[in-house]
């Protein structure tokens, strides 16, 4: 008897982690998609790209940078975007070495450090730093409606 209850114990033990690494995967799938929109929002401000980011950061956005007084919405956000691009500015390399995510239903808050090289006028220059991003599911779409940065290290 003591051996059937240990082979249960075992089988039980299995099933369970089984299922937890099944659960974890499938919440790596849907992330997979969410960080595909987090990076498309990313690259479309360095290239300029205003159709982009007017689907994908809504009117009621609100941006925190560090070092920065003033808040920024969707306006100032396109507006900035539109000026690194007229300025000739490249983004060179964008990487994100460590992200987690949180879900908490059509909200996900994103929570990464950045290595961000950019190229204005011949010039390049590195920086990283940290953010934290927040995404909305509307209508079977990911959008990014507000985002907080630490000054550059």
């Amino acid at each position: 008897m003591s051996q059937i209850w240990k082979r249960s114990a075992m089988l039980a033990v299995v099933c369970i982690a089984a299922l937890g690494s099944t659960r974890l995967s499938a919440q790596s799938q849907n992330d997979e998609g969410l960080l595909k929109i987090r990076e498309t929002v990313w690259r479309a401000w360095f290239a300029g790209d205003v159709k982009t980011l007017k689907k994908l950061v809504p009117a009621e956005t609100i941006v925190m940078s560090g070092g920065e007084k003033e808040w920024k919405h969707q306006s100032d956000v396109l507006q900035s975007s539109a000026e690194f691009h007229s300025k000739g500015g490249k983004l060179v390399r964008l990487e994100f070495p460590r992200t987690e995510v949180q879900h908490f239903g059509d909200v996900a808050v994103i929570w990464s450090s950045y290595i961000l090289e950019t190229e204005v006028a011949g010039k390049r220059s590195v920086g990283s730093s940290r953010v934290t991003e927040i995404f909305v599911r509307q209508h079977g779409q990911w959008t990014n409606p507000g985002w907080h940065t630490d000054a550059e290290n």
